[in-house]
């Protein structure tokens, strides 16, 4: 593994834009501003300020935009934020930045998110590390954890009632320990270590900086069965997941029901890494991702 210090970069260039319904928009980005852009979706109640794979970005002329969801960190939120209603937002600032040969990341709750952009055709190829799988699928019910069907039952009786209740109880710190409590220890070797865990931190704190509505929303929309179809997205998708990685919100099968779902995915299983492969192989998803441009 890099060094820490290293795998924790802060932003190169921090902004924000007016969507066309007037709201703020923000992101953290790093890398070049002339490279190709790979649109990094985050982690459940995290600001953009937590990147990956900075150092790995200048020689494989990539550029890392982390965009602030609806509500978190600094943009303002939706009235009522959908999957689809992300899209819109994504179009918007595709076409104002004037991107081209948009990639996509999604990692552990940015993945319902990402596999959103791919159904639209807004990015041209998809990683999805530690993803969060669909579990209202059939074939996951069965494997997920009590509390996890607990909440996806919760949800489908009631999603406002249970967003009101996440809202009122849900805490950046609260987030934090339950990330923790779910990590293996390898994973923990990494996210409790001094500069690590202040950066992690530090993107929790300014994800709720607005309350904890916006993650509450996320959670609704993440937990909910997805409006796209997986087994319609043509673009090229890959999938990391590592077999240490214990939480018990990400893919109960470690992707293998993802992969079959998509028509054109591979799946890479690393039984020696944890959730946080993200961040200890940045090299190895960054430069995979990329190639799918050059075989299109």
């Amino acid at each position: 593994m890099d060094s820490i210090k290293a795998i924790v970069t802060p932003p190169s260039r921090q902004a924000t834009i007016q969507l066309h319904d007037g709201r703020k928009l923000a992101w953290s980005e790093w890398g070049s501003v002339e490279d190709i852009p790979v649109l990094f979706c985050t982690g459940a109640g995290m600001s953009g300020w937590l990147g990956f794979g900075a150092n790995e970005l200048p020689s494989l002329g990539l550029k890392l935009i982390a965009i602030d969801r609806p509500g978190l960190g600094l943009s303002d939120p939706h009235p009522n934020k959908t999957l689809s209603s992300w899209v819109d937002d994504m179009r918007d600032f595709i076409q104002s930045q004037d991107l081209h040969d948009v990639l996509a990341v999604g990692f552990s709750q940015g993945a319902p998110f990402a596999f959103a952009l791919a159904a639209q055709s807004l990015v041209k190829a998809l990683a999805i590390v530690s993803g969060q799988d669909e579990l209202t699928h059939p074939r996951l019910l069965p494997l997920l954890h009590p509390d996890v069907k607990g909440m996806i039952l919760a949800i489908q009786e009631d999603p406002v009632g249970f967003e009101q209740h996440f809202s009122q109880i849900a805490t950046a710190d609260g987030l934090w320990q339950l990330i923790i409590g779910m990590s293996s220890e390898a994973d923990r070797l990494l996210y409790e270590s001094d500069t690590f865990s202040q950066a992690y931190r530090r993107a929790l704190q300014e994800g709720f900086s607005q309350g904890a509505r916006g993650y509450a929303r996320d959670l609704v929309n993440a937990l909910s069965s997805w409006p796209m179809k997986l087994e319609e997205i043509n673009i090229p998708v890959d999938l990391w997941y590592g077999g240490l990685d214990t939480s018990t919100v990400h893919s109960p099968d470690f992707g293998a029901t993802l992969a079959l779902r998509l028509p054109s995915s591979e799946r890479t299983f690393d039984s020696e890494e944890g959730g946080s492969i993200l961040w200890t192989k940045s090299w190895d998803i960054l430069s995979k991702l990329k190639s799918h441009l050059s075989n299109s």
